[in-house]
Parts: C-alpha cells; sequence; structure tokens
C-alpha cells in the first residue's frame, strides 16, 4: 500500500468538515445542473443572501465552487462534477445504513 502523507489526510479531513453542513450540501444539490447567481442559490435554499454568501466563499476557499462576477452578481458552479458524485454516493450510503436500521428495527417488533 502507498504511503499517504500526513497533510494529504488533512487536506482531506478539511474537505470533508466543509461539506459536513446541511447547508454546503443544499448548495451543492442545488448547483448540480448548472451556474447560478449567489442571490438565486440563497433563495433556493431559503436562507439570506448574508448567510448564503458565507458557506458560498467557504467552498470556494476549500476548492468546491467557482465564481465569477457579471455586473453587480456573482455567479458559483462546482469546481469539479465528482464532488456531486461522491455526496450521491454518500446519501446512498446513508439510505443503506437507514435501511438497515429499519429492518433491524421490524425484526425486534417495532
Amino acid at each position: 500500500m502507498t504511503k499517504i502523507p500526513k497533510e494529504i489526510y488533512e487536506i482531506h479531513a478539511s474537505i470533508c468538515q466543509c461539506l459536513a453542513n446541511p447547508r454546503r450540501l443544499e448548495i451543492i444539490n442545488v448547483l448540480r445542473e448548472k451556474e447560478l447567481p449567489a442571490s438565486e442559490i440563497a433563495e433556493r435554499i431559503g436562507t439570506s443572501g448574508a448567510n448564503a454568501s458565507q458557506h458560498l466563499a467557504i467552498m470556494r476557499d476549500k476548492g468546491i465552487l467557482r465564481s465569477r462576477r457579471e455586473g453587480v452578481s456573482i455567479y458559483y458552479s462546482l469546481a469539479n462534477p465528482k464532488v456531486v458524485q461522491a455526496c450521491d454516493i454518500m446519501r446512498e450510503v446513508l439510505f443503506e445504513f437507514l435501511n438497515e436500521k429499519q429492518q433491524l428495527a421490524r425484526k425486534a417488533g417495532f
């Protein structure tokens, strides 16, 4: 097995921490198809523009999102489509886990 430098684990954990936020996962889902202006992202996830901007800035700084300015609007898009794939895989793992727990609860008579 290849030895992975500790710094890689630190960066990996930092990105995972960034994604360990429900609003940020919503943002990824909203941006899965196309880029959108910050104002529309805020509207779609049901939060204020200021709150959305904070999340967007964090995600941009971690390399998850790209941004571009057009007039007074800032548009955001996913920096890498594999982020969506990774989130989809983790959601599948979650659903499988929940299904197993549900089956176990049924066997126990709940």
